[in-house]
């Protein structure tokens, strides 16, 4: 497994506990009949680690850049063959006229 990937799934678990505690939290202030005005700082500590922690994951665990040339081999990821199978010619473009004259 790769860095990134490790350092992904522990942002991910850092954010769900987070949200475990926040609800935890909610619970606990139904009880004591509190209002809910905001999360406590360990939770919103938490979020921030785990955003930061699942930001770097994202941006270190891309695969392979592809080339942008469209020309480029590189780019194909399914090469279909050069036969008439997949050509149709039953479709709506027949109710057009076949050509149209218009002079701007």
């Amino acid at each position: 497994m790769n860095l990134g990937f490790v350092v992904g799934v522990i942002g991910v678990l850092i954010l769900s506990h987070a949200a475990y505690s926040t609800i935890q939290y909610r619970g606990l202030l139904k009880i004591m009949e509190e209002e809910f005005s905001r999360p406590p700082m360990n939770v919103l500590l938490e979020l921030i680690v785990g955003l930061a922690l699942c930001m770097w994951a994202a941006l270190t665990f891309p695969g392979k850049f592809l080339s942008i040339h469209p020309d480029s081999d590189e780019n194909r990821t399914v090469s279909l063959p050069d036969s008439s199978e997949f050509m149709i010619f039953n479709h709506r473009g027949r109710l057009f006229p076949p050509q149209i004259d218009m002079k701007f």
